[in-house]
């Protein structure tokens, strides 16, 4: 009897998760952290490529360096100074066990700003992560930390807000601590999405109906009964969430489905980690948005998907139709302030069409999902841990002979990146001839898929003094993979012309290096100095001149290296004095009136005839 009060006692604490109010978070501790009022470009659980937005975008009405407060009283716990990602960032430890985080920032605050600066040339890397204790630098609520900003992977100004438990790291829904925003919109139900759960999500298009907002909630008009031979169907929704006074179109806080008035399943985005926000590829229906196509949100859980956002209650999600009753089913989406739409509808399974209109299921062989799977070719392999899958897929494969340059294998490819992999896959490649040594440790694999390519320095495997030797590297996705000898060296662009290179008019210096496979890293050097380039959007390298360059005439050396240790190193001179832009040329008016000035001439013509007529 035990065990079924327990059971009893676990539905019962699922079902809540669902449907009950949002978790019970302290109201009003966390200010705005603008001195604007608060308005979202996106909110926690917007779907975002490969995870879930995991904070807050607060517009800044398309500013930089709008003052940025402490959203409570605590201490400076890190910070970190990024390429993408979150640019310049702080983390602040509240004693409430709670951490916020500020991201895409510009400068900090002075004394901030001036440490992380020193750090910097200390460890001689524009790119560092520092922690502190909570004695360092401390802070009081509403205490200015620093400058909004543009950096790192944002696309336009605003800033980034995160709130996390400090103990766990895992990001909270920040809407849930009574924020300054108001919201009294329901969600969006754009369409309903049915597939047939015989088959792997990856190898189907679903079956999409429309769906229309009346009165009494979300109806299918033109198919208020779904009749179908399919025995296991599952569903997924197009939904959107705004907040009043708002036209962004953000992400849902939570979705259940209902069969015959039975909670079934159902997802809340109210605590995600970043470890696991890479299930966000599970949630959706990844090759469809892959092909160009809208997210869609399942309304059941993936074998393959171990994340925490789904809670079953009556099943995974996949409806069984047992019977020709008619079944019905409701969905119920809701945002963060619990604002609420319903879509209902029918299905109803019909033997006839199971017969004649729908497509037998011919078994095949598949990659399955839980499992180690494992293709091996005479001269390729590739190897797929069991945590990568979500569904079973079909492999495919297919070998092409290859002539590109220094390409030292043939290409292949397996699936195609339309398939999410969870896990890193590791791909074995046996060269197809025989390598210079001054080749061998220059080696590397690379992975294309529709015109991107990723690149991994090769691992040899295998026995040296045999022919028994492949190449090894390790990649997040299927599409093609080929080896190739990297030895080109990577390129700089040039400072200028000229044996001493003037750069007084100008107040940045810009390199864009780059190779044929894959830059490692770049250094400059000032008079043998170390001189903090930064790198903020991952291409370019910027020096704004500061006082590490006096006016004067220097030494400017880079080096840049590839994936492989190709080494290239560029000099130059240049002078660099107090810029005076040169003086236009300003005509008098006695000089635009003289005799010379053709217009002048004109007119003293014209004149002079004139008088002669009269």
């Amino acid at each position: 009897m035990q065990w079924k009060f327990l059971l009893l006692f676990f539905f019962i604490h699922l079902s809540g998760c669902l449907q009950a109010q949002p978790p019970s978070y302290p109201k009003y501790y966390f200010r705005n952290p603008l001195g604007i009022p608060m308005q979202l470009i996106a909110n926690f659980g917007e779907l975002r490529p490969n995870h879930w937005h995991m904070g807050l975008d607060l517009r800044t009405n398309q500013k930089e360096n709008l003052s940025v407060y402490a959203a409570a009283g605590g201490y400076i716990a890190h910070i970190g100074i990024r390429s993408q990602s979150f640019g310049r960032y702080i983390i602040i430890n509240h004693p409430n066990g709670l951490s916020t985080l500020y991201a895409h920032l510009n400068d900090f605050f002075p004394a901030l700003e001036q440490y992380i600066k020193a750090q910097q040339f200390r460890q001689e890397a524009w790119a560092i992560e520092l922690d502190f204790s909570n004695k360092d630098f401390p802070v009081n609520k509403s205490q200015f930390i620093a400058y909004s900003g543009n950096t790192g992977g944002s696309e336009g100004p605003h800033l980034h807000f995160e709130i996390r438990d400090t103990k766990s790291g895992k990001c909270l829904n920040p809407l849930l601590f009574g924020l300054p925003v108001t919201d009294n919109v329901p969600p969006n139900l754009i369409k309903l999405a049915m597939y047939d759960r015989r088959y792997s999500v990856f190898e189907q298009t679903p079956a999409f109906f429309t769906v229309k907002n009346t009165d009494s909630g979300y109806i299918i008009p033109k198919t208020p009964v779904i009749i179908t031979g399919l025995n296991k169907v599952s569903f997924a929704i197009q939904a959107f969430d705004r907040v009043s006074g708002s036209t962004n179109a953000n992400g849902i806080y939570s979705a259940t489905i209902f069969f015959d008035k039975q909670l079934v399943i159902g997802f809340v985005l109210d605590s995600i980690d970043y470890a696991a926000t890479v299930f966000m590829n599970a949630h959706i229906d990844y090759s469809y948005r892959y092909n160009g196509g809208a997210f869609l949100q399942h309304l059941s859980q993936l074998p393959g998907d171990h994340g925490v956002v789904y809670h079953q209650v009556g099943g995974d999600g996949v409806i069984h139709l047992s019977d020709t009753n008619l079944h019905h089913l409701r969905i119920e989406i809701k945002d963060a302030s619990f604002n609420t739409s319903q879509l209902n509808f029918s299905i109803r399974y019909s033997d006839s069409l199971a017969k004649s209109g729908i497509p037998q299921y011919i078994p095949h062989q598949y990659f399955a999902p839980n499992e180690v799977n494992v293709l091996e070719k005479s001269d390729f392999e590739i190897y797929l841990p069991e945590g990568s899958l979500y569904d079973s897929i079909q492999p495919l494969y297919y070998r092409n002979n290859s002539s590109s340059n220094y390409a030292i294998s043939a290409l292949y490819q397996v699936n195609d990146a339309g398939v999410p992999v969870h896990e890193d896959l590791t791909v074995r490649i046996k060269p197809d001839k025989k390598i210079p040594d001054a080749w061998k440790d220059k080696l590397v694999i690379q992975r294309n898929f529709r015109g991107s390519n990723s690149v991994r320095k090769a691992e040899w495997q295998g026995d040296k003094l045999s022919n028994d030797q492949w190449l090894s590297a390790k990649f997040g996705g299927f599409g093609t993979f080929q080896a190739f000898a990297d030895v080109e060296l990577p390129q700089i662009n040039s400072l200028g012309n000229g044996d001493t290179i003037d750069l007084s008019s100008t107040g940045r210096i810009e390199f864009l290096p780059t190779d044929n496979f894959a830059v490692k890293s770049f250094r400059a050097e000032l008079d043998s100095q170390w001189l903090r380039f930064t790198n903020d959007k991952s291409k370019k390298w910027v020096y704004e001149f500061d006082e590490q360059c006096p006016f004067g005439v220097h030494e400017l050396k880079v080096t840049v290296e590839d994936i492989v240790g190709n080494i290239t190193t560029k000099n130059w001179w240049f002078k660099r004095y107090p810029y005076t832009p040169p003086k236009k040329k300003v005509i008098s008016k006695k000089k635009m009136g003289s005799k010379k000035n053709p217009v002048t001439i004109k007119k003293n013509q014209q004149t002079k005839k004139s008088n002669k007529q009269q």
